[in-house]
């Protein structure tokens, strides 16, 4: 019986063909699919980062100078004006020694203050009324019975004097007093008798008043200028205007006030004061130091100009600050380690870094995700600080161009998913505190502010505005302005 051989079970060609057509079908499908999600994954490279740049210096926005005015009442008790006028113009204020002086009246004379001056202040105007006691000696001559007789009598008497003075001052600080003669009322009439007949001096004496009147109304503007030195405290104020104020010692700010221009209102009288306001106009800074600021030499006094009415604003900037370090950090906590679902969970991303830079007037974002696409992704936004709530935020976040242009081509899911928006609304940092407590602060100070013994500011913050978010090289500044009143008293402007 012939030898079997080792069967070989033989499939039809079109059989083998078909198992193994099926098998590399499978294979290449499975192949593919794993090539091409590797391929999304690996298509996907990070986009060059958008360039760091920024606008300004920390010194940039320490260094901002406001305009405002810090506003120095002046109240002057009339009664003390009344009180100097009096211990000035006291004694002898007129004295006529020559007979040749005036040969129509024939007459000498002296005049004292007999009692104290009176004023009245109505608005801008004094009513002096003056006491005189008035020595005169008239020369007589006549001729009764055909004999001439001739000589000198002396005589007293007194007059009360009203005399009217308009106030106002120039623009090196003098007080002007412009004093005119109203009228006179006699206290005791003049009268000489000379062997038995009345000689009348009265009309002579009147005459010699209404001539000299220019005299004593010179005399009054005088003393009304000296008594009044409203340029000795105004430049004392003036001075200490320019002194660095600690207004928060925890976060070491400090008010500086760079005076450049004096603004006054006109001298007004009201219920026996009179009043007016000095504005000093300048610029506010707030400085960060651990010690006073160097103060500049302290300007000269300038020029006055009197204005209608001095204006109120005083504006100051309140400062937060945040490194990029501190605010990636608080930014890391809040999304590292998160994920995000997009297209129903068919794409999942999560959130491995987060670092914050600047670029002009603008915050990047630099995120580096893990999952869907490995990589880094940029935002950017506008920073925002509110006030009320404390809070930086930022709006307008949107992809980078660049980030953008590369996801376009590899995971538009991501850019049709809300991961821009969720990364907005979560990414809020709480960094208000330093500006509340520096409000605080400066508020308490200006409720007294004892620059040096017997020169005070006091002031009220009456509202917080939003200024803007600054990007510098170290910080993220969020900027604020206090609005309000800032006034200057020195002690003693009352009494001159």
């Amino acid at each position: 019986m012939p030898k079997r051989k080792n069967s070989v079970t033989v499939l039809p060609w079109f059989i083998l063909n078909k198992q193994r057509g099926w098998r590399s079908e499978v294979v290449a499908a499975l192949s593919g699919l794993i090539f091409l999600l590797n391929a999304c994954e690996s298509k996907y490279s990070s986009p060059a980062p958008p360039m760091e740049k920024y606008l300004y210096s920390d010194d940039q926005v320490m260094n901002e100078k406001h305009l405002s005015y810090v506003n120095l009442p002046v109240e002057i008790p009339v009664q003390e004006i009344e009180n100097q006028l009096n211990a000035q113009l006291k004694g002898l204020i007129y004295e006529d020694n020559s007979y040749e002086d005036d040969q129509q009246d024939n007459l000498k004379a002296k005049i004292w203050k007999l009692s104290p001056i009176r004023m009245v202040a109505i608005d801008s105007s004094f009513l002096f009324e003056v006491p005189l006691k008035i020595w005169a000696s008239a020369g007589y001559k006549f001729s009764p019975l055909g004999i001439t007789v001739s000589g000198y009598r002396d005589t007293e008497f007194s007059i009360r004097m009203r005399f009217i003075s308009r106030l106002s001052v120039g623009s090196s600080w003098d007080v002007r007093s412009s004093t005119v003669l109203e009228g006179y009322d006699w206290i005791t009439e003049p009268n000489v008798q000379i062997a038995g007949f009345k000689v009348p001096i009265k009309s002579m004496i009147s005459r010699i008043l209404n001539k000299n009147a220019d005299k004593i109304c010179e005399n009054i503007d005088r003393q009304v200028g000296e008594g009044i030195e409203l340029k000795k405290y105004a430049r004392q104020a003036w001075d200490m205007a320019q002194k660095p104020v600690l207004v928060s010692k925890d976060y070491h700010t400090w008010l500086s006030i760079l005076p450049s221009s004096v603004l006054m209102t006109p001298l007004m009288a009201d219920n026996g004061i009179l009043r007016s306001t000095i504005g000093f106009k300048g610029f506010t800074q707030t400085v960060t130091s651990q010690e006073a600021p160097q103060s500049l030499p302290a300007k000269q006094l300038p020029p006055l100009e009197v204005v209608s009415k001095v204006p109120e604003q005083f504006k100051v900037a309140l400062i937060s600050r945040i490194t990029y370090e501190e605010a990636g950090r608080l930014a890391s906590e809040q999304f590292v380690g998160q994920t995000f679902s997009f297209l129903g969970g068919q794409y999942k991303v999560t959130v491995n870094g987060l670092t914050l830079y600047g670029q002009d007037n603008k915050m990047v974002i630099k995120a580096t995700l893990k999952g869907g696409i490995n990589g880094n992704v940029f935002l950017k936004g506008i920073p925002h600080f509110d006030p009320k709530m404390r809070q930086l935020s930022f709006r307008d976040l949107d992809y980078d161009l660049q980030t953008r242009n590369s996801l376009v081509k590899t995971a538009d899911w991501l850019l049709k998913g809300q991961f821009a928006k969720m990364i907005e609304k979560k990414m809020i940092f709480s960094v208000g505190d330093q500006i509340y407590e520096t409000q605080k602060s400066m508020q308490k100070a200006l409720d007294e502010i004892q620059v040096v013994d017997g020169v005070r500011i006091s002031g009220k913050i009456e509202e917080i505005n939003p200024d803007r978010v600054y990007l510098t090289p170290e910080h993220i500044c969020a900027v604020v302005f206090a609005n309000g009143r800032v006034g200057l008293r020195v002690k003693g402007l009352k009494n001159f």
